[in-house]
């Protein structure tokens, strides 16, 4: 049954890391974006949940495993769920959600994955935990300021 958990999660997490870039650099209209948003959000659940189910049958070696899922998987509810409810600062929250598990769905894959990469296995594991961090926040923000409402400048 682990072993089925886990194919679910490598599949899913794999189409998460394809349809995240796909929705990225798609212009931000109904279609291609909306459409990848949507495999993207829903696939993540799946990861979500097989994360969770393979860290509790498995604790002492993938608690992190628990703790990525879980801090991720809210960085995802909240891009999604502030596009359906469009409340104020929604543009603002859906970017940062959506970019933000990104960035923790790209952490993992490379902490679960860098011993075994050539070149990738040299660097320090401290790193390759924050890097996808260090440089997706700035992207964050650029993003988010780029789709920012515009200040209406007030007539003097």
């Amino acid at each position: 049954m682990f072993n089925l958990i886990l194919i679910v999660h490598i599949f899913t997490g794999f189409i998460c890391l394809i349809t995240g870039l796909i929705a990225g650099f798609s212009k931000k209209k109904k279609g291609k974006h909306t459409l990848t948003g949507q495999i993207y959000f829903w696939s993540y659940s799946l990861v979500f949940l097989s994360a969770v189910i393979m860290a509790i049958t498995h604790w002492q070696e993938s608690a992190y495993l628990f703790y990525i899922a879980l801090f991720s998987f809210a960085f995802a509810l909240l891009g999604y769920v502030s596009v359906k409810k469009k409340r104020k600062n929604w543009l603002s929250q859906h970017i940062a959600g959506m970019l933000g598990s990104y960035i923790g769905i790209v952490t993992a894959t490379l902490v679960v994955n860098s011993p075994k990469i050539p070149l990738l296995n040299e660097v320090p594991i401290l790193a390759i935990w924050l890097l996808p961090t260090i440089i997706g926040t700035p992207i964050i923000f650029k993003i988010g300021n780029k789709y920012a409402p515009k200040q209406k400048k007030i007539a003097s």
